[in-house]
């Protein structure tokens, strides 16, 4: 197979990945799909609510002292990477990239379920990053600037800062760990990470690193808009550190509720979809007599019994020539 030939396939399948008469597209089977999942949509909405909640009702205000300036006298600076971009690169465009594939392979279920879970990474890291940006209130860099703004700092007599900048700016200052912009990063582009990695076999054990790079550079660009955290002086090390640990979890988890992990031999497709070959094997089965006999034709399909997953015999994968 020549090296164009095996580019297409990453895409578009080969005859051992898309099983004859197996076709299940959006006309087909896409209102079944989404019935099957309409409770999953409706957390997502949940989900939503719950974030917006969490961002309305406001942080901890921890207590700063005077000593404590020292280190949260940064100069305030505008978002390199601002924070209406983070659903185009962490989300739009992961999306974009499974429509792509889903226009090569039409299995629909790939396209909901990598649509449905990495909604459900990011939702779900905005969830618990906003829930302990709240509960812990810890300080941005540029506190000082955003308590007071003219420079004059003013302190009760616990010695708690009395702040007299603008409201939101007090509110944003409290809100330092973890990093929101870092944990939304890693939990979409972690998840398109994983999805890719399945996609291309790049842990097939034929050693071509060159499909490492393609796995990992969503990884570096999270990490790239993590360090532009620090750099504006809006985050410490600490919360960039916190926020990709908390958004890779969340993505690695989301990902393994649809998705074999990357390195399984039928990592390259949900689990729906082998549940859905397998059925159409089954309809397979017919009664045909043969000379006064009985034949019956039986799937190469066999249930795994003790972890309820079904296990495709595909040959080509079992040999390690795909």
């Amino acid at each position: 197979m020549g090296w164009k030939d095996k580019i297409r396939t990453v895409f578009q399948g080969n005859t051992n990945e898309i099983e004859h008469g197996c076709g299940h597209t959006i006309k087909s089977h896409g209102l079944s799909v989404a019935r099957i999942h309409i409770h999953d949509w409706l957390i997502l909405l949940l989900l939503v609510v719950i974030v917006i909640v969490l961002y309305v009702i406001g942080p901890f205000h921890r207590f700063v002292g005077k000593d404590m300036m020292t280190d949260l006298k940064y100069p305030m600076k505008d978002n390199t990477v601002p924070g209406w971009s983070v659903p185009l690169y962490a989300v739009l465009l992961p999306i974009i990239i499974f429509v792509f594939i889903y226009l090569r392979r039409k299995d629909v279920y790939d396209l909901h379920h990598s649509i449905l879970g990495i909604l459900f990474a990011i939702l779900i890291t905005a969830v618990i990053t906003e829930a302990i940006k709240n509960g812990v209130g810890r300080p941005r860099p540029d506190f000082f600037w955003r308590c007071f703004p003219d420079g004059k700092d003013e302190y009760d007599r616990w010695g708690n800062v009395k702040c007299h900048g603008k409201e939101s700016d007090i509110k944003e200052g409290h809100k330092s760990f973890p990093s929101g912009h870092t944990s939304a990063s890693f939990a979409g582009l972690g998840f398109l990470s994983l999805y890719l990695a399945g996609k291309i076999k790049a842990f097939d054990r034929r050693g071509h690193v060159a499909k490492l790079c393609i796995v990992l550079l969503p990884l570096l660009m999270a990490s790239l808009v993590g360090v532009s955290r620090v750099d504006d002086y809006w985050h410490h090390w600490q919360d960039v550190f916190a926020g990709g640990l908390i958004g890779l979890f969340v993505a690695t988890f989301c990902y393994l509720q649809f998705f074999p992990a990357p390195y399984h031999t039928e990592g390259w497709g949900p689990y729906a979809y082998f549940r859905a070959v397998e059925e159409v094997r089954v309809s397979r089965q017919h009664v045909s007599p043969t000379n006064g006999e009985v034949e019956v034709e039986r799937p190469e399909v066999q249930l795994n019994q003790q972890s309820g997953t079904t296990t495709i015999a595909f040959e080509d994968v079992e040999n390690g020539r795909m």
